[in-house]
């Protein structure tokens, strides 16, 4: 009886170790990694090829004469945004209309403005659209002092300042 002692208890171990294995739940694992994701803020700025300075400037006009000035505008950072012109202050010491100014986007051949000089609302933003990152785009002014101006209007001024603004476009995602 000692030879059926000796082969229970192994198949005793064995069964035990398998009761043990079965219970476990052994199941199948796979992991998968990324590396660090990154996310990098957009810029907007723009260059002003007059930045600082006037688009024009001419004294001694006189009836019938015309003055023509220009700058550029380019969106420098890497959003698109909206571009807009804001008169900030303005004087026109001249009579009626005789001092007219029209602003064109010659670039798309877009009229931004035409009418008395001073006659944008100063303080109201004029809307330019959208501008792409990297796209530069030219602006004239064309200030025109009527033919029939009346001696009344001799030594009479007008002036103005622009101020140009970009605001990025909003609600935009990307998937990738």
């Amino acid at each position: 009886m000692q030879m059926s002692k000796k082969v229970l208890l192994p198949l005793a171990t064995m069964a035990a170790a398998g009761a043990i294995a079965v219970g476990s739940g052994a199941t199948f694992t796979s992991q998968s990694n990324n590396t660090v994701s990154a996310v990098t803020s957009g810029t907007l700025s723009q260059s002003n090829s007059k930045d600082g300075g006037a688009v024009f400037n001419l004294t001694n006009m006189k009836p019938g004469d015309t003055l023509n000035g220009s700058l550029t505008l380019t969106n420098t950072g890497s959003l698109p945004a909206t571009f807009s012109l804001t008169e900030t202050a303005s004087t026109n010491g001249f009579t009626g209309d005789n001092l007219s100014l029209v602003i064109t986007n010659t670039t798309t051949g877009t009229p931004v403005y035409n009418g008395t000089f001073g006659g944008l609302v100063d303080g109201t933003k004029n809307d330019l659209g959208v501008v792409q990152p990297g796209v530069a785009t030219t602006y004239k002014f064309t200030v025109k002092l009527a033919t029939t101006t009346p001696n009344a209007d001799q030594g009479k001024t007008a002036s103005a300042s622009y101020q140009w603004d970009s605001i990025q476009l909003n609600g935009e995602t990307t998937n990738q």
